[in-house]
């Protein structure tokens, strides 16, 4: 007979998901403070991604607006009335209104980092919910700490809240709403030159999103444009570098995202100096699997051609009061549309602003992997929802010795001119 096997170790495979629900006592605190408020904001992250459906139970309960960090832009859809947008640096005016003037601030999977784009302390009274119990009370000081599961947890907290009759505050955040978007299409419309305006191709594409489009990005001045243009529907799904802020995850992502599902469309946002760094070499990835990739829906790779490491331009402009040094910001122009085709995908140069709603039909319309490049003013400047103190001097200062000063003053003071004529009286915007 064969020899016994001694000290075998055998293990199974599966997983369940937890529930994973607060303390009962912390639960009625949290209750107890968001009803109290008369003014609540809420921010969701990326731990809030599978409960959609409880947030906006909870935000009509309260009569709340809904801000979003970057890793939580498809939590909700951005056609509810009451959902501001993006938060923070490249955040919507209604966001930052929203969170300056609320009374409750409630954190919902989110470990959203920039205090100062959080209510003061001592403003705003404080509930939020996390699964790991390290991250709460680590942003803003808390009232009630919520560690569980963000759906679960919902569950449990919102027969606990009472609706809020007085819907002021509802109404006030969603006039915010309308505002920015009327401020960004005329941000997007505004045209200096045969330049292309970088916001204009995100409101294009916004209008033209495929239904379950997977949408990714890289980290740079696209960036703001990804966050403050594309209008995500019901169904579509969203990633960045968002804990990172990384250069270079915007291709892989979108190829990931490609594989994983094969039957939706896909498009990232890269800058020339990510897609110089790693991107165009990931286009040799496509080619390799071209014959999985090709034939299906939409595959599309855009690529903002400014010549210039844009987002570390202005950073240093706004937080070092440092002109533009050309020697390290300015990269080469590459045809990026040429070398697609090289490789044998499709490959689309759009150099005209009237003509970025045409080449995006194009590339939407192709079978094939697509690097839809676009030639975009690099003197659009990503202005902040409001302007700091420190920040502005050290831009202002920045700009005095900058060799872009003409473009830059031009285009800064029509974007920021049309910002402010939006909330003048008699606008349409009661």
């Amino acid at each position: 007979s064969p020899p016994k096997a001694h000290g075998s170790v055998f293990s199974s495979v599966g997983w369940s998901r937890p529930r994973v629900l607060p303390d009962p006592d912390e639960l009625r605190r949290a209750a107890d403070v968001l009803n109290e408020g008369e003014r609540v904001a809420i921010l969701v992250g990326q731990g809030a991604a599978d409960a959609a459906g409880e947030v906006v139970g909870v935000a009509e309960l309260l009569g709340a607006g809904v801000a979003k960090a970057l890793l939580g832009r498809d939590v909700l859809p951005d056609d509810l009335p009451y959902v501001t947008g993006p938060i923070g640096l490249l955040g919507s005016t209604a966001s930052d209104k929203m969170i300056k003037e609320c009374d409750t601030l409630f954190l919902i999977g989110t470990s959203f980092p920039y205090s100062e784009w959080l209510p003061d302390e001592g403003q705003a009274r404080g509930v939020e919910i996390d699964i790991d119990g390290r991250m709460i009370g680590m942003r803003y000081p808390m009232d009630a700490h919520l560690v569980g599961d963000a759906k679960e947890t919902l569950k449990a907290l919102l027969p606990l809240l009472r609706r809020k009759e007085k819907r002021s505050w509802r109404k006030k955040v969603e006039k915010d709403v309308r505002e920015w978007l009327t401020i960004c299409d005329t941000w997007a419309g505004q045209h200096f030159g045969d330049t292309i305006n970088p916001q204009s191709v995100a409101a294009e594409l916004s209008s033209r999103l495929p239904d379950r489009a997977i949408l990714t990005a890289d980290s740079g001045s696209a960036t703001n444009w990804w966050a403050r243009h594309l209008k995500l529907r019901d169904g579509m799904d969203a990633s960045l570098s968002g804990t990172l802020a990384t250069m270079g995850p915007g291709v892989p992502y979108a190829i990931a995202a490609r594989f994983a599902y094969p039957t939706r469309p896909v498009i990232t946002f890269v800058g020339d100096g990510a897609f110089q760094m790693n991107g165009m070499n990931e286009m040799i990835t496509v080619k390799r699997y071209l014959d999985r990739l090709a034939g299906g829906p939409p595959l599309v790779f855009c690529v903002f051609n400014n010549q210039d490491l844009n987002q570390v331009t202005w950073e240093q402009r706004a937080m070092a009061g440092d002109p533009k040094y050309p020697a390290s910001q300015t990269i080469p122009d590459i045809p990026y549309g040429a070398y697609a085709e090289l490789l044998g995908l499709r490959g689309i140069r759009c150099e005209s602003p009237k003509k970025v709603g045409r080449a995006w039909d194009e590339a939407l319309a192709s079978d094939r992997p697509v690097v839809l490049e676009f030639t975009v003013d690099q003197e659009i400047a990503p202005i902040p929802p409001h302007l700091m103190v420190p920040m502005a001097k050290k831009t202002v200062k920045a700009a005095l010795h900058d060799p872009e000063l003409a473009g830059i003053a031009h285009r800064g003071i029509r974007q920021k001119v049309a910002q402010y004529a939006e909330r003048l009286p008699g606008r349409g915007h009661a």
